[in-house]
C-alpha cells in the first residue's frame, strides 16, 4: 500500500496496451511523493501470483492463536465465528475497492486522503504502522519460540535448537533471532516489489499446508487409537466474568483477517485489474479453510491444554510413533513459513512509515538512502520488540483492539457512510452501522475484561 491519491485516466480491464501519456509541461522527474509514481512501472502480476501474495497477508501468525480461541469459544461457535469473520473481511475489502474505483484513488491511503483528507490518510498510516509493527513482532516471538524455547506459566517448552544440541550461547534467543534478521528478513525486505515475491510466497503457503497436513494426520492417528477426549463444544460460562472472557478472543479473529493494507499493492500490479475480487475470495475462501482445518485439529489434539501459541505444545511426547521427528518437522515447518511471510507484511509498513514522515519527497523506490534507512530502523525496531515482549496473545490483543479492527472494519465502513459519490445502498450503510458497533463493542468489552483480569492477578494475595 502507498499513500496519497492516484488518479489515472481511467479504468482498464487490461494494461498491457497501457502507454505513457506525456504532458509537455510535466517535470522530468516527480517533485512530490504522489502515489501514482511509480504506478505504471510494473502490471503484470499473474490471478495466481495475486492469490498466493495476498493469502501469505492473511495466513501469519494469527493462525497459531487459533486453536486457543476454541477453547474460550468451544468448538461449534468457535469454527461458526472463524466463517462470519471471512465473510465480513470480503464485504468490506469490497466496499474499499468499490470506493477506490470511483474516486480513482489506488490504494487505500489515497481512498482515505479523499474522503477524510490528509488527516485521515495520516490516522491509517498510524494504524498500519501499529499493526503491522505488531504482527511481525510477533512472527519474530514465534520463531524464537520454536527455534529457542519459551517459558508459560512457570513451564519452559525447549525449542527445537535447544533440544537438538542442547543450552547454549549460539541457540539462545536473542542470538537466534539476531542471524534470522541479517540473514533473511533484511535480503527479503529489499525488494522493491511485492510481486518479486509471489515465489517466496507460494512456499510459504506450501510450508502452511505441512503443518497443517502433519497436524490433522497426528490429529487422525490419535482418534483411531482412541487416545484423544471428546472437546468442548459449546463456551464454559458460568458467571459474568467468565462470559467477558469471550470477548477476549475478538481480537485474535480481527487480526486473523487482516490484508486491506496489501489489497490496493496487489491490485496495482495485477495485469488484469479485473481480476482484483476473484484474487480476495479466492485467497479468503483457501485461507478461512486452513484456519478452520487448523483450529478443529489443533483443538482436538490438545484440547483444554492448547497454549496461547499452539506451535509450543509441539514439544510434548505425541504418544505416537516418530512423535518427535513429527513435532520438529511442524515446528519448523512453520517457522519457516513465517519468515517467508515477514518481507509481505514489511512491505507497505515501510511505505507508509515513509508516506507519513516525508509526505513530499520523491517516490521511496527512487531514493536507495532513504528506503535503506527506513527498512534498517524498522526491522531493528521490530528486532528489539520480539526481545521484549514475552507473548503473542499480549501482542494480538492491543494491535487486533485497536489498530487491526480500524483498518479491517472501521475505516472502510466509515468511508462508505460518507459517500461522497453516492454509490453507497441502504444495505450497504447498514452493513456498516453493524461492523462499527460490532467492532466497537466487542473489542471495548475485551480491553476491559483483559485489564480486568490482570488487575486480579495482581491484586490477588499470594499463597
Amino acid at each position: 500500500m502507498t499513500v496519497g491519491n492516484i488518479k489515472p485516466t481511467k479504468e482498464k480491464k487490461s494494461r498491457k496496451s497501457k502507454k505513457a501519456v506525456v504532458n509537455e509541461k510535466s517535470p522530468l522527474l516527480p517533485t512530490k511523493h504522489e502515489e501514482d509514481a511509480g504506478f505504471d512501472e510494473f502490471d503484470g502480476a499473474s490471478f495466481s501470483g495475486a492469490v498466493f501474495n495476498l493469502s501469505t497477508t492473511i495466513v501469519g501468525a494469527g493462525i497459531m492463536s487459533l486453536p486457543a480461541t476454541m477453547k474460550v469459544l468451544g468448538l461449534i461457535p468457535g469454527i461458526a465465528v472463524i466463517i462470519f469473520m471471512a465473510f465480513l473481511t470480503d464485504a468490506s475489502i469490497e466496499l474499499l475497492l468499490r470506493f477506490s474505483r470511483a474516486s480513482k484513488s489506488a490504494s487505500y491511503g489515497g481512498l482515505m486522503g479523499d474522503t477524510f483528507g490528509k488527516y485521515g490518510r495520516m490516522l491509517l498510516q498510524i494504524c498500519v504502522l501499529v499493526n503491522n509493527i505488531g504482527v511481525l513482532i510477533v512472527y519474530m516471538i514465534i520463531i524464537g519460540d520454536v527455534l529457542s524455547g519459551s517459558t508459560s506459566s512457570g513451564i519452559h517448552h525447549p525449542g527445537v535448537l535447544e533440544g537438538w544440541f542442547g543450552v547454549h550461547w549460539w541457540n539462545g534467543r536473542f542470538f537466534v533471532l539476531l542471524v534470522t534478521t541479517l540473514a533473511i528478513f533484511a535480503p527479503l525486505a529489499s525488494l522493491k516489489r511485492i510481486d518479486s515475491l509471489k515465489f517466496t510466497s507460494a512456499l510459504s503457503v506450501g510450508l502452511a499446508v505441512v503443518f497443517l497436513v502433519i497436524t490433522v494426520g497426528i490429529t487422525v492417528f490419535k482418534l483411531i487409537s482412541g487416545t484423544i477426549s471428546m472437546p468442548r463444544l459449546l463456551p464454559d460460562v458460568y458467571d459474568l466474568t467468565s462470559f467477558f472472557k469471550l470477548f477476549t478472543v475478538v481480537p485474535v479473529l480481527v487480526t486473523a483477517y487482516i490484508c486491506h493494507y496489501n489489497v490496493h499493492s496487489i491490485d496495482n500490479e495485477l495485469e488484469d485489474n479485473t481480476q482484483i475480487k476473484a484474487v480476495v475470495r479466492t485467497a479468503l475462501t483457501l485461507c478461512s479453510s486452513v484456519y478452520v482445518m487448523t483450529s478443529l485439529f489443533g483443538f482436538l489434539l490438545f484440547g483444554d491444554a492448547t497454549l496461547d501459541d499452539v506451535l509450543s505444545n509441539f514439544d510434548s511426547n505425541l504418544g505416537i510413533p516418530y512423535g518427535s521427528l513429527l513435532n520438529d518437522a511442524v515446528r519448523i515447518s512453520y517457522a519457516a513459513h513465517l519468515m517467508l511471510v515477514f518481507p509481505i507484511v514489511f512491505f507497505p509498513l515501510r511505505l507508509n512509515l515513509d508516506g507519513l514522515l516525508f509526505p513530499s519527497a520523491r517516490p521511496l523506490t527512487l531514493d536507495n538512502l532513504r528506503f535503506a534507512l527506513i527498512s534498517t530502523g524498522l526491522i531493528g525496531l521490530t528486532f528489539l520488540g520480539a526481545n521484549f515482549i514475552p507473548s503473542i496473545w499480549d501482542a494480538f490483543q492491543f494491535t487486533g483492539a485497536t489498530a487491526a479492527v480500524c483498518i479491517g472494519f472501521i475505516f472502510p465502513a466509515a468511508v462508505t457512510l460518507r459517500d461522497r459519490y453516492g454509490i453507497a445502498t441502504k444495505k450497504d450503510k447498514i452493513l456498516c452501522i453493524f461492523m462499527i458497533v460490532l467492532a466497537v463493542f466487542s473489542n471495548l468489552v475485551a480491553i476491559y475484561s483483559d485489564a480486568y483480569s490482570l488487575f486480579r492477578k495482581n491484586t490477588s494475595p499470594t499463597e
